[in-house]
């Protein structure tokens, strides 16, 4: 393989956006909760709430406005326009809420336009609002609640004073129950089929700057209260090689119950992504769900790095890693003309109904991102 195809797999490298060490990142978030499971402090239906699949009718999405030059230094002008382009275009089709501090708000607006709502009253660190804010869950009743995850800087890689506190702060403001997870994650490090069944990588959960000492059967049991489920399917994942340690929602996304999608390597890749990839398509064609179906997995073709527009070497080109809102299909081309194509024709076909939207976020990518990881929807009642 080539340097390109080797770097390609970095996905939020450990040297991207520089973690802030200059500026004193340190450890803010949520510690590993020693209460009780099954939602302690929460007197709402316990065990009747659940995180529906993310297809489900939303009421709205929430964004976050980046504005740091010490996260992304030149970069920011063009992931601030990236971030306006993804809110102006799920704006078509649900309202969309962005969170900016308030010397930026002005920006924010200037650049999102009037179809997107900027509020400055939650200041952010990031635009990464798949993992910093809260998970929303319904009762089938008209119920409504939010749960926090701790965010602690994806194992404190990053300052996350103001990020650490998003999740509990969007649930104010929407005025709904909030109850802290018992387990330290993200958004993007969970995928759910909203009938009982997760899944997610060991690597970003079962680890150390997470979940220190706490054993995969207990944090799986946490995950459960937490989502709604009773289930999880584990892979293993990539430890160590970028911020997220390998958050499953780049490569595996569940379309609905008993069914998922995997992003596919080329078949010249043999680094540890390609090979957890792989090993994630195995896993989940033999698996069975909650309920004790069978689980399905199609295929999604990743692109070719030596045909893609961008040079970085650490740039995510994940179709995988895209957001489903009221009507549409939110991905991104990369500029392999074939691979983008076919992309738009695979998700096409596993959303019918649905309008697919191929969006250019080439500065997001080379922050290694991508569409679902600066998004949180959050479901209709």
């Amino acid at each position: 393989m080539n340097d390109r195809t080797t770097g390609r797999h970095a996905r939020r490298t450990l040297n991207r956006r520089a973690f802030l060490a200059a500026a004193g990142a340190t450890a803010v978030g949520a510690a590993v909760a020693t209460t009780a499971r099954g939602w302690a402090g929460s007197d709402t239906a316990a065990g009747t709430f659940r995180v529906p699949i993310e297809d489900d009718r939303h009421t709205r999405t929430w964004m976050a406005w980046p504005d740091r030059t010490a996260i992304w230094g030149g970069d920011l002008s063009g992931v601030q326009a990236n971030i306006a382009l993804i809110a102006r275009t799920i704006a078509k089709y649900e309202p969309v809420v962005m969170c900016a501090n308030s010397a930026s708000a002005a920006k924010a607006r200037s650049m999102c336009g009037s179809s997107v709502t900027v509020i400055d009253s939650i200041p952010v660190d990031d635009c990464w609002m798949r993992d910093t804010g809260p998970v929303f869950r319904t009762d089938g009743a008209g119920g409504l609640d939010a749960v926090g995850l701790g965010f602690n800087g994806w194992g404190d890689k990053q300052s996350h004073a103001k990020d650490a506190l998003v999740a509990e702060r969007i649930a104010a403001y929407a005025k709904v129950p909030f109850t802290q997870a018992d387990f330290v994650g993200e958004g993007g490090s969970i995928e759910q089929d909203g009938s009982g069944t997760l899944m997610a990588t060991r690597s970003s959960l079962v680890n150390k700057n997470r979940n220190p000492g706490v054993p995969e059967s207990e944090l799986a049991d946490a995950m459960c209260d937490a989502y709604g489920a009773s289930k999880v399917i584990w892979f293993d994942g990539v430890y160590g090689q970028d911020i997220t340690d390998n958050h499953v929602d780049a490569t595996s996304r569940f379309i609905a119950p008993g069914k998922a999608l995997v992003q596919m390597p080329l078949a010249a890749d043999s680094d540890a992504f390609a090979k957890d990839a792989h090993r994630q398509y195995q896993i989940l064609s033999t698996a069975t769900t909650a309920t004790g179906g069978a689980m399905t997995a199609e295929k999604l073709q990743g692109a070719d790095y030596n045909k893609i527009r961008s040079t970085n070497e650490n740039f995510l080109a994940s179709y995988a890693n895209y957001y489903l809102c009221n009507g549409a299909v939110i991905s991104a081309h990369f500029g392999d003309g074939a691979a983008d194509a076919a992309a738009k024709a695979t998700l096409a076909r596993l959303y019918p109904g649905r309008v697919v939207e191929q969006l250019n976020i080439d500065s997001l990518g080379s922050g290694g991102g991508g569409i679902h990881c600066v998004t949180q929807q959050q479901p209709a009642a």
